[in-house]
């Protein structure tokens, strides 16, 4: 699914900030890298549409780099805690609608939850909460927070349901899940009913609570 384009401003091009600029790039997104270190921002010269090096903490400097045209700006600075609130104030002051910021404590969060950033990223925490929900549970094979403590799971069939209908997972006793849909290889059912036949790799796409969710993968 395509959505809208936009430019995005990416500061600090360490492992995680230059994975999310290429792959903004692969999407066919404008990216403007930034870092104050040289050999980082020559890796991904050729890889983004621009890619300067500036000082991430002077206002002035991000001026210069063109900070102040971009819809949003990602700040993945991840060693440095002091350029990282710098940044992403100045990038504020700058006047960037959208700022996603990386934290690396919950105080930093909490700062930068001050300073205006729409999202705060916590990505070793997040990874690490993603890879031990799906080694928990094998049949998870991904999950998606919706917020508000809402979930979209999704959820592989047990080899011994096959052939056998949708009523026989037991869903009528988990209330607060809801099916949204079931995929089929690259094609997706809608409209399900109890009686829809189970096919050997079915995956189930699963919408409720974490904890009503995790109890029915646990009874499969």
């Amino acid at each position: 699914m395509s959505g809208k384009k936009h430019n995005f401003v990416v500061i600090g091009l360490g492992m995680f900030g230059r994975t999310i600029a290429t792959q903004l790039v692969s999407f066919g997104n404008h990216v403007l890298g930034i870092d104050s270190n040289e050999a980082r921002v020559n890796d991904v010269i050729d890889e983004l549409s621009e890619a300067v090096i500036a000082d991430v903490r002077d206002e002035e400097s991000l001026r210069e780099a063109g900070v102040d045209q971009y819809d949003v700006a990602v700040i993945a600075i991840g060693d440095d805690l002091e350029s990282n609130v710098l940044c992403t104030m100045n990038v504020k002051l700058l006047g960037v609608e959208t700022i996603w910021a990386k934290a690396m404590n919950p105080t930093h969060h909490r700062i930068l939850d001050r300073l205006g950033a729409a999202r705060v990223i916590h990505p070793e925490e997040e990874i690490g909460q993603h890879v031990a929900q799906m080694l928990h549970n094998p049949l998870v094979r991904d999950y998606l927070s919706l917020g508000d403590g809402n979930y979209l799971v999704d959820l592989s069939i047990p080899d011994d349901f096959e052939g056998k209908r949708l009523k026989k997972l037991k869903l009528a006793d988990h209330e607060d899940i809801q099916v949204v849909g079931i995929m089929r290889g690259t094609e997706y059912l809608a409209g399900q009913d109890d009686d829809t036949v189970l096919e050997t790799d079915d995956k189930l796409l699963l919408l409720g609570q974490r904890d009503p969710l995790r109890d029915f993968s646990d009874s499969l």
